[in-house]
């Protein structure tokens, strides 16, 4: 049994034409533990992708190069993977985008997008709030059922007047950038402990992804070995949420400090 697998959803060949689905995932720079402890996940974390059969997987905090790891994980079994870690997740057939947030004394992270449909053009919008803590917007668009859906993946500041300052950089690019009538998914690491961000969210007519007869258990992702936080969210204009699932277990809660969280969308 693949233990990454889940019931939850179904496979997405047996998916009406018309559903999206979506993810989005904080993988942890594909690391955990410190000191001798630390281990490389990055290779289980390609598999859970993998699993997940999403048409839109959102990442943050990955890497496309850290020379201090790589060095630390070249002789290990697996070994750091060539090339930048976005596409080594990416499962076959999937288009890529990645753009950095953060540039560190070894390496750098940023945000990524891995589409099962065709994307246009990649960007990248800075959010960041002060110089402690580089944050940025990655916007692609993509081509669904003959339509074009904006994605957008974030990952705000740990701070609450910082997300609120991001809230509203983001409602300016998204005015400046996404027309007004076309679908649009914002997804990723809000880091909301406070559960503050949907009222601002929403002024922008972005609704959270929640089914209606969901329960909160179905949207905890942090941490992941005990959730008792959703701070991983996806928002929604244009399409309406019919489920979400938190996938859950000890495969999933080793792998990264977050959990993924998805959701199945359909027109609105």
């Amino acid at each position: 049994m693949n233990p990454y697998a889940s019931p939850a959803f179904a496979a997405s060949s047996t998916l009406p034409h018309d559903a999206l689905r979506v993810a989005t995932y904080n993988i942890h720079k594909g690391v955990r533990g410190v000191g001798p402890r630390k281990r490389l996940e990055i290779h289980n974390l390609g598999l859970g992708i993998e699993a997940l059969d999403a048409d839109l997987v959102f990442l943050q905090e990955v890497r496309l190069f850290h020379t201090r790891d790589a060095r630390q994980f070249e002789r290990t079994w697996f070994g750091w993977p060539e090339g930048g870690q976005a596409h080594f997740l990416a499962p076959d057939g999937y288009d890529v985008a990645y753009r950095t947030n953060a540039v560190t004394r070894h390496g750098e992270h940023g945000n990524a997008l891995l589409s099962r449909w065709p994307i246009g053009e990649a960007g990248h919008h800075d959010v960041s709030d002060h110089r402690f803590e580089q944050r940025g917007l990655l916007h692609v668009p993509v081509q669904w059922n003959g339509e074009r859906v904006h994605a957008v993946v974030v990952h705000f500041g740990l701070a609450h007047r910082s997300r609120v300052r991001q809230v509203q950089r983001l409602a300016d690019f998204l005015a400046s950038q996404v027309p007004a009538g076309e679908r649009l998914v914002v997804a990723g690491d809000f880091n909301d402990w406070g559960e503050r961000l949907d009222a601002p969210m929403a002024e922008l007519g972005l609704a959270r992804a929640q089914a209606p007869t969901s329960r909160p258990a179905q949207r905890l992702t942090f941490p992941s070995r005990v959730p008792v936080f959703a701070l991983d969210r996806i928002y929604v204009r244009g399409l309406a949420c019919r489920s979400t699932w938190v996938p859950r277990g000890t495969a999933w809660a080793r792998m990264s400090d977050h959990l993924p969280l998805m959701a199945e969308l359909v027109p609105d």
